[in-house]
């Protein structure tokens, strides 16, 4: 070609990977191109830009190079580089390390769907790793590598010599960037259902897209100590303890303000329909995070109930609850029980697999519903709920 970029060559490959693959379409035209001698072949930037070598498109064929731009804009559907921004320093500065990690989570999928990459590629089994994997998992596996490796800031996240970032330099918002995630996994989702040929690693990241996975223990630590720092920030007034103030004020006893500490039940679900390692590990956590918020001893009680309340207990530790029961279920029962006994609770936490009747309005403390198992039932509106599904077991 004699040095220029050939760009007719460059968009037939980006219209083929649009067409043999129609659920990257919107992504992959969402790139702009930007010629450059600096790239080795091609590389994107974290804006979506996509720079491309003309030497690189005059030696590849149209075929490889389709796959070479379904491998560019997977980095950025895949959020490569703000994955990598999360990395510990030492690994972010050796950015070659996460490239090739970013490549081998990539190129698995694509060889899987027989795209025909370059030579050279990097792949799981150079480096005697299963594939099917994050490039988070794959990245210890790597060692130091000599060799020099840059699909640019999309990629590792650290912008490259050859990137441009001047006025008038063509950008996707990070708002857009996110949207067009969502859009992609969108797209997948319909073919799959119409055609059914979405390769399993495309399938897979569109799932945790639409419906990403949660780290229940972290949203159940959240809500618990949400709801007990609520709960102690009441503040009363009490005349057991004098103000300071009074002896400024004769013939006068002012009260101080408290704040009281907050108390907790924990109605457990001990039907026969809960399974008893689900409910060991829930309660475990449940007792470590009001341990670690500074509730415990006689300020926790636990009620075990199904149908009826079995027993009522004040625990230091998951190992000290004695679930009985076995029988139908009905957490009104536990709840009515908690609001009603001697020291009334701040903070309710029922650990259930959610098939049971709900209080039909809400109760005059704050509610937190840890669901056990798989695809439990919706509680109220006004019940805080934690889905724990089958990661407790």
């Amino acid at each position: 070609m004699g040095g220029g970029l050939d760009r007719t060559k460059l968009l037939a490959a980006r219209y083929r990977a649009a067409t043999d693959r129609p659920y990257l379409a919107s992504a992959l035209y969402s790139l702009s191109v930007v010629e450059s001698s600096g790239v080795p072949t091609m590389g994107v930037d974290r804006h979506w830009r996509c720079y491309v070598s003309p030497a690189f498109v005059e030696t590849t064929p149209v075929q490889e190079l389709a796959a070479v731009w379904i491998h560019e804009v997977s980095h950025l559907l895949r959020d490569h580089h703000g994955r990598a921004d999360r990395l510990p320093a030492a690994d972010q500065r050796d950015r070659t390390r996460v490239n090739i990690a970013q490549d081998c989570e990539i190129n698995d999928d694509l060889i899987d769907d027989r795209l025909p990459l370059p030579e050279g590629r990097m792949e799981p089994r150079l480096f005697g790793l299963d594939k099917g994997k994050l490039f988070e998992q794959y990245l210890p596996g790597i060692p130091p590598q000599e060799l020099h490796l840059d699909c640019g800031s999309g990629a590792h996240g650290v912008p490259s010599p050859w990137e441009s970032d001047g006025p008038g330099a063509p950008k996707v918002s990070t708002v857009e960037a996110e949207s067009l995630r969502r859009a992609t996994a969108e797209a997948i989702r319909a073919h799959e259902r119409a055609r059914g040929t979405v390769p399993a690693g495309w399938r897979r990241w569109a799932e945790q897209v639409l419906e990403p996975t949660v780290d229940w223990r972290r949203m159940l630590a959240g809500a618990v100590r949400e709801a007990v720092a609520w709960a102690g920030g009441a503040v009363d007034y009490t005349y057991q303890r004098p103000s300071r103030r009074t002896a400024a004020i004769r013939g006068v006893v002012l009260p101080t303000l408290r704040r009281p500490l907050p108390r907790v039940a924990i109605v457990v679900d001990t039907s026969g329909s809960m399974g008893e390692d689900d409910l060991a590990a829930a309660m475990a956590e449940v007792t470590g995070v009001l341990r670690e918020v500074g509730v415990r001893g006689n300020r926790v009680s636990v009620l075990a109930c199904d149908a009826d309340v079995r027993a009522v207990s004040r625990v230091t530790k998951a190992e000290q609850v004695e679930l009985g029961g076995g029988g139908g279920t009905d957490m009104r029962v536990g709840i009515d029980r908690a609001l009603q006994g001697g020291d009334r609770p701040n903070v309710i936490i029922v650990l259930t697999d959610g098939y049971t009747p709900w209080p039909e309005e809400p109760v005059t403390c704050r509610i937190i519903a840890a669901l056990v198992g798989t695809q439990p039932p919706d509680p109220p509106g006004w019940v805080e709920s934690v889905r724990i599904g089958e990661a407790a077991a």
